[in-house]
């Protein structure tokens, strides 16, 4: 009986240990937060960043079935405005970044956070902020293939790529908007640059055909970018540059599973045998954003197939 009355004090202590463990743990890592950006908008909390990806989920399972039995939307107006303003938003994010890193002197192979107020500090950190809200804005890519009822594009690839790299760069913003940072936002705002020109010269419609041979680069592109990353990062754990380490951890797995995932992508896409049209639907076609690779002489924009004109609706 005096053992069985000792368990619940000491199982009661180990859990009070662990909350405050816990909690000092919170208010360690609170205490370093980058205080530049605490109110900028959707950065006081985690919440709203959690509440917006919570949602995307939910619209990645309810949004089919709330289609199942609607005709598909003709979308072609909205998606050249839509891949054409995110070409904006990208190159903007690039220039800041560049310009102002070149500004400060910053190295490409370490660079520590600078929290100051310093004018390009500063703008570094604003155009990460915008880096972070454009993958936020880019939840739309997959609202807009909902819409068109172009579900098999909406991969496992596509929603992990869309929701952690908005979910996890709320953590980048709120830490280290800065430094070492720079240099893969920048690597992939250039990308994107060029793969939303890509989508909006594919929604303009037939006539631009002949300028969209070099879709399967995009996917090369993409996989040189994360291999550069994960070099990079390496690197900067070998010269042991005083920047995070547990963030420098996190980008060598977050990049290596990037690469599996693209990878079985572009070989799927490019390196399997075609299989034949089923339906409507090729077996290899899927992609991140929704041009499927032209066959048989059909047009495809942004996910949309044509044959010898405009699609139905249009």
């Amino acid at each position: 009986l005096t053992m069985a009355a000792a368990e619940p004090p000491r199982a009661m202590g180990l859990v009070s240990s662990v909350v405050n463990d816990t909690l000092e743990f919170y208010r360690w890592t609170w205490s370093i937060r980058d205080k530049r950006v605490d109110d900028w908008p959707l950065m006081q909390s985690p919440f709203p960043t959690l509440t917006i990806s919570t949602i995307y989920l939910l619209t990645v399972w309810l949004g089919p079935k709330w289609m199942k039995t609607r005709e598909p939307f003709q979308l072609r107006f909205l998606l050249v405005v839509y891949n054409f303003g995110m070409v904006l938003l990208n190159f903007y994010i690039f220039k800041e970044l560049f310009l102002s890193s070149r500004a400060r002197g910053y190295s490409y192979v370490c660079q520590t956070v600078d929290y100051s107020d310093n004018v390009y500090e500063v703008r570094i950190a604003a155009a990460l902020w915008w880096y972070y809200v454009s993958k936020g804005i880019e939840y739309l890519d997959t609202v807009f293939f909902i819409l068109r009822k172009k579900f098999n594009q909406i991969s496992f690839l596509h929603v992990y790529h869309h929701f952690t790299m908005f979910t996890l760069w709320w953590i980048g913003i709120k830490w280290v908007a800065g430094g070492q940072a720079f240099f893969g936002a920048q690597m992939n705002a250039f990308i994107h640059v060029i793969m939303y020109m890509y989508y909006g010269l594919a929604a303009c419609g037939p006539k631009f055909q002949k300028y969209l041979w070099w879709k399967r680069y995009l996917t090369i592109l993409q996989l040189v970018q994360f291999h550069v990353t994960i070099g990079h990062t390496a690197l900067s754990i070998y010269i042991d540059c005083p920047f995070p380490k547990w963030m420098h951890w996190g980008v060598i797995f977050y990049a290596i599973t990037f690469i599996f995932l693209f990878g079985n992508f572009y070989y799927r896409t490019y390196k399997l045998p075609k299989e034949p049209v089923k339906n409507g639907k090729i077996a290899n076609g899927a992609v991140a954003n929704g041009v499927s690779k032209p066959e048989n002489n059909a047009m495809v924009e942004n996910g949309k197939k044509q044959k010898k004109g405009k699609a139905k609706g249009e």
